[in-house]
């Protein structure tokens, strides 16, 4: 941070000595023009006359006073007025001012919510309204992300410190069996860390942008993901047209792998199908993923985007219902490439979810 210089005078005083400044010197120009202009045809020499008629310098005596007076009660004024106007319309920097000291102190429930009609003030304290509320909404969601995976990260813990007590109290243990749910647990943790650093990468963009064909992508998902559709005897089918966008091809990838991998796990019948289809419309680049499987409630739809939600823990047999973050980091990719993600349910049971990248970005 830069060095400050020691405090000046406030705006509130600068601005009432401009105001001041601009009503004596406009009081000064109109006195020096009745000087220069009118005075100027009065001559100074005493005029002949039955009546008194005074000549310049009798008016000057006659003037000076009265415009020293009059000069004085400007700058009076001036600095009262001036004053009063100038509290008056630095009042909402005011309290624009207040709502960021008590944000800097943690509080972020505070609005300006300023009133009256739309002025630079206004609208400046209309954006500062909206920060707030984006601050204080990713705040929480940071703050029950953290709580979230703080316990998800402490339960395969747990488990492994539970196991090793049971191994410890018991030497007979089958030594092979605890190495085994050693191992499965441990996969998990590691899982879930991978996943939360992928979900923390997608969310700061740090990721380096190159042009990419999502319709190679998804071909090399699917490609991935074939053994696995083919163990649960659900068909796997990637159609469309070349779809070339700019972003990360791994995010990309891992993205369209998520959403399949989702598809799979969660179709819960044999025959199943999971269909990934790529087109190009006017306004936008779109990916569909669907799949079929049990009907999703419309309150669950709202919610399964978010860490550690899931649309149902029930899946095929042998597969685990997953970490809560796949759907999650679908959302942040997508968003960390100014794209949308709507989720639907299918007609019949099953999920849709649709990618639309923008095209005036590409």
């Amino acid at each position: 941070m830069l060095p400050r210089r020691p405090r000046g005078l406030s705006a509130r005083m600068r601005l009432t000595l401009s105001y001041a400044g601009v009503v004596v010197l406009t009081g000064g120009l109109l006195l020096a023009v009745v000087s220069l202009f009118l005075l100027r045809y009065v001559p100074d020499v005493s005029i002949p006359s039955t009546f008194f008629v005074p000549n310049r310098n009798d008016l000057l005596r006659a003037f000076v006073p009265r415009a020293a007076a009059a000069m004085i009660a400007l700058i009076v004024c001036g600095l009262a007025g001036g004053w009063l106007l100038a509290g008056r319309m630095l009042a909402p920097l005011n309290r624009i001012g207040e709502a960021a000291r008590l944000a800097a102190q943690g509080s972020l429930s505070y609005r300006v919510a300023l009133e009256g009609r739309s002025d630079e003030f206004r609208d400046l304290a209309d954006v500062f309204d909206v920060m707030l509320a984006q601050l204080e909404a990713h705040v929480a969601e940071q703050q029950r992300f953290a709580a979230n995976a703080s316990h998800e990260l402490r339960t395969p813990l747990a488990i492994s410190q539970t196991l090793l007590e049971v191994a410890r109290a018991d030497p007979e243990r089958d030594v092979d069996d605890l190495i085994e749910r050693l191992q499965h647990v441990n996969s998990r943790a590691i899982e879930l860390t991978e996943a939360l650093l992928l979900l923390t990468r997608a969310d700061g963009r740090t990721f380096e942008r190159n042009p990419v064909d999502l319709l190679l992508l998804a071909e090399e998902a699917a490609e991935n993901l074939l053994p696995l559709a083919e163990s649960h005897s659900v068909a796997l089918r990637v159609t469309g047209e070349a779809v070339p966008t700019i972003g990360s091809p791994t995010l990309l990838q891992q993205m369209i792998a998520n959403l399949v991998h989702n598809g799979i796990v969660h179709n819960l019948r044999h025959g199943g199908t999971v269909s990934v289809h790529l087109s190009r419309q006017a306004d936008a680049l779109v990916l569909i993923v669907s799949n079929t499987g049990e009907a999703i409630a419309p309150e669950v739809l709202e919610t399964i985007v978010e860490p550690f939600q899931r649309a149902s823990t029930r899946t095929h047999s042998g597969d685990h219902a997953g970490v809560g973050l796949g759907l999650a980091i679908v959302q942040s990719i997508a968003r960390a490439h100014d794209a949308t993600l709507l989720l639907t349910s299918r007609h019949g049971g099953g999920l849709v979810a649709e990618v639309r990248f923008r095209l005036d970005e590409r």
